[in-house]
């Protein structure tokens, strides 16, 4: 029988490790044990409340994947507004002409505008292909509208009722009523009609917010006849221009909308109407997905006095405006390319007494920043006549503040037709106007070019002057702000801009009875 060393009694001894290692190792397993349960629960097909590592935010996830997951709908807003949408149907009597190529139709636009060439309506007399009524005969059209009062005042598109000897509606409900014109204003292609047989008509309210690009667009309204048709899509842009009229100042939205859709309403997600649908671009007459509405603010303003007293009545202070180009800025010594330039104020007109004059350029409107022309003239146009406005203007390079009263917009615009002037004929070959690209003569040298500035006797297809509109017959009155008679003095204004390190030198023309500004760059050297 051996002997027992009791070790621990020697100075060395240690005692051994495998108790502290199995601990370490049991808390190591238990952690990577914890972590597989946790990977199981994570990525399980199905959990219920009693799995050991489910969380309130795991749970809370899970919810808000459930509220995504279910597809968004619009029936709840479309079950509210549909009853305020109404079918407008009109019978026109000895409305259409023959035309030279045999066609009875007749367009609703200005032959050869940008409306005529790229836009096309969709509503009217000629809403519908091959509805067409010869001479005598009575033609029929449908567009669409909208209540905005219990009592029957609808709104509707001016092109839809325009010259109609009878309108009837149907509502929702599929009831008939009769409805009276009250007023139409052409200039923003709207009508308001009102609907006689009941005072309790369901209606829609025109949005106070103005809509964002990107937001959810309804389109209600009759298109090709069918009855209420609901479309969605979204705003694509705003404050858009389509060669209409000086006014325009559309909504382009995308929610699929066809002929007789034409004065229907795009309601917003609020239930309330953001525009009144007025104009599509189609190539083929069918929708692709662009379409053009009319702003609700502009819709409250016009029928307000439609309502009122049956038209429109417009701020005006006679003048003729145009774009202020980069180059026409770069010549006025101007930093920004914006605010609307006074091509010529009318004689006798508002502008004209408050001594504004050619070549003024109007920067803003009662403190408010003018971009462009268009917007002066939505500015100006949506103000009262006799109201007194304070006008930012830019003369001669300084700036100054000129206070007017407003008149009142004509209802037809008349432009004066040059009939004397015949394009330069009986002109003297001209001086040549050196790297312009044109000849010039004393306009009262020229037959029928009047006293004032040079006649242009030819302009080089290739040149400058070419390039910015120039042709022969055009009448150049100033140039660099000052008055020419002759191509001497055309040089030395030239020659004066050249001096002023200017890149361009503006030009007021008179071409066809109206004047404009146009800048020609100079070339170096």
């Amino acid at each position: 029988m051996s002997d027992r060393i009791d070790l621990s009694n020697l100075p060395s001894y240690r005692q051994p490790r495998r108790s502290v290692f199995s601990a370490r190792r049991f808390a190591l397993m238990a952690s990577v044990v914890a972590g597989l349960g946790a990977a199981v629960y994570g990525f399980s097909p199905s959990t219920s409340p009693a799995d050991l590592f489910s969380s309130p935010a795991h749970a809370q996830v899970n919810n808000e994947v459930r509220k995504v997951e279910r597809p968004i709908g619009f029936a709840d807003i479309v079950e509210r507004v549909k009853p305020s949408v109404i079918s407008v149907k009109v019978n026109i009597k000895e409305k259409t002409a023959s035309n030279d190529d045999g066609d009875d139709s007749s367009s609703p636009f200005q032959p050869g505008s940008p409306m005529e060439r790229f836009f096309r309506r969709f509503g009217g007399p000629d809403g519908f292909p091959g509805m067409k009524g010869g001479r005598g005969r009575v033609v029929q059209g449908q567009g669409s509208g909208f209540f905005i009062s219990a009592d029957g005042f609808a709104v509707t598109n001016n092109h839809v009722v325009d010259g109609a000897d009878k309108v009837e509606v149907t509502t929702d409900d599929g009831k008939t009523y009769t409805a009276k014109v009250i007023g139409t204003d052409q200039r923003t292609d709207l009508a308001l009609i009102k609907v006689e047989g009941s005072s309790n008509f369901p209606f829609a309210k025109l949005a106070d917010a103005k809509p964002r690009i990107g937001d959810w667009v309804l389109a209600v309204g009759n298109p090709f006849g069918l009855g209420g048709t609901v479309t969605a899509g979204i705003v694509s842009a705003s404050g858009r221009d389509i060669g209409n009229g000086p006014y325009d100042d559309f909504i382009q939205i995308d929610a699929p909308v066809n002929k007789g859709n034409s004065g229907g309403p795009a309601f917003d997600t609020n239930g309330e109407v953001m525009g009144v649908n007025t104009a599509i671009y189609s190539p083929s007459g069918g929708s692709v997905g662009i379409a053009f509405s009319i702003p609700a603010s502009t819709v409250k303003s016009v029928v307000a006095q439609l309502k009122d007293k049956g038209s429109v009545s417009r701020g005006w202070i006679g003048v003729q405006i145009q774009p202020v180009t980069s180059d026409i800025a770069d010549s006025l010594g101007m930093k920004k390319a914006e605010g609307a330039l006074v091509a010529e104020p009318q004689a006798n007109g508002p502008a004209a007494k408050a001594g504004i004059e050619s070549g003024d350029v109007i920067t803003a409107v009662n403190g408010e920043t003018v971009k462009d022309a268009r917007e002066l003239a939505r500015t100006i146009g949506g103000m009262a006549p006799g109201a007194t406005v304070k006008l930012n203007v830019l003369h001669k390079g300084q700036d100054k503040v000129v206070n007017m009263t407003l008149g009142q917009l004509p209802n037809t615009v008349e432009a004066k037709a040059d009939n004397d002037n015949d394009s330069g004929k009986g002109a003297s070959k001209g001086t040549d106007v050196p790297k312009l690209g044109m000849t010039v003569a004393p306009a009262n040298s020229v037959a029928g070019a009047g006293k004032e500035g040079v006649v242009v006797t030819e302009v080089d297809p290739k040149s400058a002057a070419a390039e910015r509109g120039f042709k022969e017959g055009d009448v150049i009155l100033e140039v660099g702000g000052k008055s020419v008679a002759t191509a001497g003095d055309v040089r030395e204004a030239i020659n004066t801009a050249r001096t002023d390190n200017k890149n361009s030198v503006l030009m007021r023309v008179k071409s066809g009875g109206q004047s404009r500004f146009v800048a020609v760059p100079l070339a170096k050297g």
